[in-house]
């Protein structure tokens, strides 16, 4: 709900003075916001996650979440000259905040189910990020007909009632890796990626393809310039891409993938790509929210694929310093992206942008077997993605 208000606040207020292509660079720029913290404190919070209580950070972290969602809404009350700055430190105060709550997260839910039973507890932790995936950004564009301050401050609410489950949550008892320095920690995590060319190969691959081939960024251009939907469209083009990789994580959920699932991820990487192309040629409304189905499915399979590695082939006591290593291309995929596809827009167009995605995410799909033959040939999670 949040992301479409800030994407379409930006963007309007933007096009008050700019441009549609230097417009399109104001969504970019706050993709860079988002992703600069993240690059400069992940790693922290991977190595907080593997020292601290999990719990009590997911609590911190929302309790900032709240107070982000706070200015969001003083900022929807202000003159353009105020706004737009008060958005961009809003959105970099979220990347802060998200530099610590991936790796305390990822870290805890593994704890809480058998490890035979974890790619199916990953398969339907994604549908219910997904739902939500699917729910925020139609009910925000829905609720942006009252004004953005309307969207943050129903965002603040449920963030309370977020912070209230996490409280009464019951949880393992933290065993805090305490026999390390916070930087030798930090380099441990790293070197473990960098040693599992598995892992490596899967997470570089993400962020390969999603830092050129994401057009979420650029939703609101189509949404009002090249669709002509209005925020109503906005949020329905914003929340197909989940209805798509829910399907599929239902899917996974029932009867999750046990074979071949190297090949599994580099064909949807594929799928992306043309997925990709055939939205940018789109004119029409119905087709472009099913191409952006069929990227959200293909996503889906890539992100299972890539978690069940990770997840499987990492020890508990390391597991928050990979997630965040993980996290930081995952970041640089989505945030920084946003930031390629402003810059894209900017000189390409913003169909020249989506069309330049595409592209790269078929030619990785294709060449990615070669730098990393081992995730190609990769069959099961629990035999291949632990050879280091």
């Amino acid at each position: 709900m949040v992301a479409v208000a800030i994407g379409w606040q930006i963007y309007d207020l933007a096009r008050e003075t700019r441009s549609v292509e230097e417009s399109a660079f104001m969504l970019g720029l706050v993709g860079l916001a988002q992703f600069t913290p993240v690059l400069l404190f992940s790693l922290i919070g991977g190595q907080a996650a593997d020292r601290i209580d999990r719990k009590l950070i997911l609590i911190a972290t929302n309790c900032a979440r709240f107070l982000i969602l706070l200015t969001l809404i003083g900022a929807s009350f202000t003159p353009t000259s105020t706004a737009i700055p008060m958005i961009f430190a809003a959105a970099a105060a979220t990347g802060a905040v998200n530099s610590f709550t991936p790796a305390a997260a990822n870290s805890l839910y593994p704890t809480l189910v058998p490890r035979d039973e974890l790619p199916l507890a990953i398969a339907w932790n994604s549908m219910g990020f997904q739902n939500a995936a699917i729910l925020g950004p139609a009910i925000g564009g829905f609720l942006y007909l009252g004004g953005p301050q309307t969207v943050y401050g129903t965002g603040a609410a449920i963030t309370l009632v977020a912070l209230a489950n996490f409280a009464i949550a019951r949880t393992p008892a933290h065993k805090p890796n305490r026999t390390a320095r916070s930087f030798a920690m930090i380099f441990e995590g790293l070197r473990y990626v960098r040693d599992n060319k598995i892992v490596l190969g899967a997470i570089s691959l993400d962020l390969v393809v999603v830092f050129f081939g994401g057009v979420t960024a650029l939703l609101p251009v189509f949404a009002r310039d090249v669709l002509h939907v209005g925020t109503e469209g906005l949020g329905v083009m914003r929340a197909v891409p989940a209805a798509g990789a829910l399907i599929v994580a239902y899917l996974m959920a029932r009867k999750g993938l046990t074979r071949q699932v190297g090949k599994w991820m580099l064909g949807a990487i594929a799928v992306y790509g043309f997925a990709m192309l055939g939205f940018a040629a789109s004119k029409l409304f119905w087709l472009s929210c099913a191409m952006l189905a069929v990227t959200g499915a293909a996503d889906m399979i890539s992100m299972y694929v890539r978690q069940s590695i990770i997840q499987l082939s990492t020890p508990d006591g390391m597991r928050g310093r990979v997630s965040s290593v993980s996290f930081i291309f995952i970041a640089a995929s989505n945030e920084l992206g946003e930031f390629e596809s402003g810059v894209a827009a900017r000189f390409l167009g913003p169909v020249g942008a989506v069309i330049l995605g595409g592209c790269v995410s078929i030619a990785c799909a294709a060449l990615w077997v070669f730098p990393f033959p081992r995730l190609a040939k990769a069959d099961r999670f629990t035999d291949e993605s632990s050879v280091r």
